[in-house]
């Protein structure tokens, strides 16, 4: 089984084997965000956490929404992907249809003026983070498969199921792999 099935770049999944047994990132899928050889930025779409939106943000805002664990790597930071493109300024094309980051205040007009659906926007905890040819030798190691991103998943699919949905998309082995027991010692 190769684990560089897709090229590693920007707007790529990296997917977690079943095997993988880091509870930082134990059946995640991660968004690149971010990858050149300098390093590599990423944001882990299926992982919840126990914080609310008002827990982060002190100041009135139109956010409803719950927050995502996006990685180990500074949890004091807030990150966000959303689907509102260019009126979202300073926001950075991931994949088709998916952006991150842009200036807050044009988010939060966005959704005042309801031209956006607050569905199209997830926000993050912290990030993962990947030092020079630390990410290409984990994914060399078994540590990450490497598959094309999709913007369908990273919105359309509830993030508890994410992982499996990936793997089954993903096809072959990796579709009989979903089914994988989360403790195989327990069958």
């Amino acid at each position: 089984m190769s684990n560089r099935s897709d090229p590693i770049q920007k707007g790529a999944f990296l997917v977690a084997p079943p095997i993988l047994d880091d509870s930082n990132f134990k059946r995640s899928v991660v968004l690149l965000c971010e990858h050149s050889e300098s390093g590599s930025f990423g944001l882990i779409l299926n992982q919840h956490i126990a914080v609310d939106i008002d827990d982060v943000l002190k100041d009135p805002h139109v956010f409803t929404e719950t927050i995502h664990l996006g990685g180990p790597v500074q949890m004091d930071t807030l990150h966000f992907l959303h689907r509102f493109g260019d009126s979202v300024a300073g926001s950075v094309e991931v994949c088709t249809d998916v952006f991150w980051g842009g200036e807050f205040d044009a988010l939060q007009d966005t959704l005042r003026s309801h031209r956006a659906e607050t569905t199209d926007l997830r926000f993050y905890l912290g990030y993962a983070g990947w030092s020079e040819g630390q990410l290409e030798a984990e994914i060399d190691a078994g540590g990450w498969i490497v598959t094309s991103g999709d913007s369908g998943l990273v919105f359309g699919v509830e993030p508890a199921l994410l992982w499996r949905k990936v793997m089954i998309r993903m096809g072959g082995e990796y579709a009989l792999l979903a089914n994988f027991p989360d403790e195989p010692r327990m069958n």
